[in-house]
Parts: C-alpha cells; structure tokens; sequence
C-alpha cells in the first residue's frame, strides 16, 4: 500500500514515530494509502530545515525565484490528469471538476505569484527636499501553512506560492484527510528544482502535527484555512506570541433572488452555489433567500433542477457530484438534517444517505437536501454544515431581505441577483460579507483581496495583500 511521506530537507521520509495513519477512498469506503503520523519532532525538524534554507533562499534573484515558481506551474498543468485523479480519489469530489477547477487553478496560483513577484514595487516619500523615506518589505524566514481538505492542492498553491515567491521558507501541513496532491506537488517540485529545505510538507494530525505547527517558538507567521473553532484555537495559541494571523473560516452565506432578476440564471446559479463539489466550498449558498412573490416559481425550478443532480462515481463523467470527504463529515451532514427536522424544517429534496452499489456500496453519498419552513434564527439557519444542504426562506421587501442575510455570525461571501443596478449597490454596500457576488458566484479574480468578515476570519489574502501577510514592512530614512 503507498505510503504518504513527509518531505523535509528536500527528502521523503517517515514520522519520527513511524507510525501511519489510514487515508479512506470517500467513493468506496476503503483504506486505499497510508500516511505519516507526525508530531512536534517532525515539525521541528522541518523547522531546522527551513531556517537552514533561508538565507540562500532570501538572496535568491527574484527572477530565480519566479522561474522556478514557473516550472512547478508548467509541471503541474504537465500531470493534469495523475493529479486531478489523485484529487477525486482522495477528495471523492467529481474528477471532470478537479479537472476543470482544482488542478488548473493550482497551476494558475504559481503562475501569478511568480509574475507578481516581478511587479511588486515598494514606495518613497520625499519629505519637504531633506529626506528620503523608502519602504522595503522583508520575508518574515520560515512561515507555517495549514490547508484544508475541501480544495486540497487549490488551497495548499494558495498559501505557499506568495510565501515563497516572496523569499520565505515554508513549513506546511496539508489535510491530514486529503494529503495525497500535497504529496505530489513535493515530487514535482524535486523536478523543478526547488531548493531543499525552501518548501516542508509535514503530515499528520492536526492536534498532534498542526499544533505543534502553530505553537512553534520561531515560526512568527501562520496561514490557516478551516473551520472557525479551529480557528479560534489558533488565535488564542498565537496571540500570546504576537504571531501574524491570516485565518479564511466559515460561511453560511446567503443567496438573495430579487423578483427582477433573469430567473433561470438564478435558478442555475444557485444550484452551482449550492451543490458544487458536494457543498463542501465555504463559499457555498446555503442560505437562499427569495422575494416572496416569486417565491414558489423559484422553489419548484430549484427542486426540479436539483433533483436531475446525478450524484455518483467521482471518476464517472456523468456524475455531477461525488462522495463526501469521510464517513465522520457524512454523519455530521445527516445529523445537521435531523437536527432541521426537530427544528421543523420541511425535507422538499434529499436528506438522505445515498446507497449505491458493487464497490461504491460503502462509499460516503449524501442526496441533494433542500429543506424549507425554518426560522432564520435556528440552528439549522445559523451553523455551517459544510456539505450538499441548503434552506429556502423568502422575504418581502429588501430591507428584511437585508436583515436576513447579515443575521448570522459568519460574513464570508453573498451572492445577489437582481437586475437593478442602484439595487445591486445598494445592497452590496449593506451585506456584511467580505465578498460579493452580483448575478454570478465563484467568479475570481487573482489581483483581488479574499477574505471574511465576523466570525468568518481576519486578514485577507489573494493579489497582492498576499505578498504584504507574508512579510514585515521596514522604513528607512536619509537624511539629503
């Protein structure tokens, strides 16, 4: 059976303890790869590594630099297909969507960090002819960098694409639920000619691994993205430190139809918003919100269209969604669907645990839920679920339509669709979210600043507010 290895010091070795934990194929159920079981010793060592490697690493001509960022980007799109199976297999999400989405987009975040790189200008200010001030921005040295396993290699380039690109060393922990492209990503970067030491991939738990992580006296800089009680471990870790903080957490993002929108475009939106990669993006729509006088057109298009979802083998073509990441987060689905129950919530779609056959008959598959007749105040209404469920609520007016959305204690995204151009500002200028979305969802752009309001994280990332998270800013004054 593979054995999912660390990679410190430019080399692939076990945990010091040499122990392995289990890695599951979703779609089956099975125990497909086995993976390091790592502890603070592990970390340390990838400390040591990454410290050691700085230096050389930090005087690196910034075109070296990016060259090299460009290698591992070409090398990426190169194994499209070995790594976008690897991500189905891993992740259990459809293989056309890590295809489409996942892997291209990892290539694509080497690519613009390492272009960046090369237009990424600091300032001077002359003060009144008798002195110059210029502004220099200075890699921190070694960083740490914890991925989720939603979008696993898409988030992994996320975070270490700027940190390097920008002269750090890494130490990062991907998923300890999806490690297997992290794992890949090491060997192509041997292929690129990456420098050992410069990038650490440390697997493991994250109470056993990722704490350790966290808590390293030395490492000043951590980059996390999950959910927002992890994350409010980690800043309660870090503070004490003063260590640098970009948290990306939850969202129970609303999904506000007006009744002057083009409806088949919300319509098949919102079913991307709210399905897409089993609902288990933390941009997902999971609170749809509808005027209440196309209320009913709107429930019965959604439930129609939602209801031809084939959900099913992710390697399959015609499958538009795959399994859940594990049995655990399938359980946590369909207790959040009960709990919606006892709340009285009305099942129009799904709730179910879906039973397929031959090898995928212990695969983990959730049915498309739509559930309605719920009070925006309940659980259900509140809390992240983090997979293919969403509710249905309606609204009269625009202000309670207001209301409804910013009444949760996440602020990561909102979608609007209204074809009312003072509408759409208006309301855009109200939703207490840090993005926002006006007839269309999960349309990025690169350059721009990503990130959540509330509860739903603190710092910002994407563009170049990434280069700025992943260094200290210096001021140095001459006197004419």
């Amino acid at each position: 059976m593979q054995k999912i290895l660390n990679y410190i010091d430019g080399k692939h070795q076990q945990a010091v303890s040499g122990q392995f934990l289990d890695n599951y194929n979703p779609s089956t159920g099975e125990v497909y790869s086995l993976i390091a079981d790592s502890d603070a010793q592990d970390i340390a060592h990838a400390y040591k590594a990454a410290e050691k490697a700085f230096k050389g690493w930090k005087n690196t001509p910034t075109e070296k630099r990016a060259a090299i960022l460009l290698k591992i980007a070409q090398l990426i799109k190169e194994n499209l297909e070995e790594l976008a199976k690897a991500e189905s297999i891993d992740n259990g999400k459809p293989l056309w969507l890590a295809k489409a989405v996942d892997i291209p987009r990892a290539a694509s975040n080497f690519e613009f960090y390492a272009s960046g790189i090369k237009h990424w200008a600091s300032n001077a200010h002359f003060t009144d002819q008798i002195a110059i001030n210029y502004t220099k921005h200075e890699p921190y040295g070694v960083v740490g960098c914890i991925s989720p396993w939603n979008l696993p290699l898409y988030l992994f380039s996320w975070k270490i694409a700027p940190a390097l690109a920008v002269g750090n060393t890494v130490v990062a922990k991907p998923s300890e639920v999806t490690p297997m492209t992290a794992y890949l990503l090491t060997k192509i970067c041997d292929q690129a000619g990456l420098p050992k030491g410069v990038l650490n991939v440390v697997h493991g738990l994250g109470q056993k691994a990722g704490n350790a992580l966290v808590e390293h006296p030395k490492i000043e800089v951590i980059s996390f993205t999950g959910g927002t009680k992890t994350g409010a471990e980690i800043a309660s870790k870090c503070a004490p430190h003063f260590k640098k903080l970009s948290l990306e957490l939850g969202g129970k993002n609303p999904n506000i139809i007006f009744d002057d929108c083009d409806f088949e475009k919300a319509v098949d939106t919102s079913v991307k918003a709210s399905f897409s990669n089993q609902g288990q993006i933390c941009l997902c729509g999971s609170r749809i919100l509808v005027h209440a006088s196309i209320y009913e057109k709107f429930k019965a298009a959604f439930v129609e269209k939602s209801n031809a979802l084939n959900v099913g083998d992710p390697l399959e073509k015609s499958s538009n969604l795959g399994a859940v990441v594990s049995k655990e987060h399938m359980h946590k689905i369909l207790a959040c669907v009960e709990q919606a129950k006892q709340e009285g919530g009305t099942i129009l779609l799904g709730g179910k645990r879906l039973n397929l056959s031959g090898k995928l008959k212990d695969g983990y598959y959730v049915e498309p839920t739509i559930i309605e007749g719920l009070d925006n105040n309940c659980k259900t209404n509140q809390e992240e679920i983090f997979g293919p469920v969403v509710t249905l609520q309606s609204f009269e007016d625009e202000d309670q339509a207001i209301a409804l959305a910013n009444d949760t204690r996440y602020g990561l995204s909102a979608t609007i669709f209204t074809e009312n151009l003072s509408r759409a500002h208006r309301v855009s200028n109200k939703l207490q979210a840090g993005l926002i979305w006006v007839n269309t969802w999960l349309l990025r752009d690169l350059r721009t600043p990503f990130g959540g309001v509330k509860q739903s994280g603190i710092g910002r990332e994407g563009g170049f507010k990434a280069f700025k998270f992943f260094t200290q800013t210096k001021n140095v004054c001459i006197k004419v």
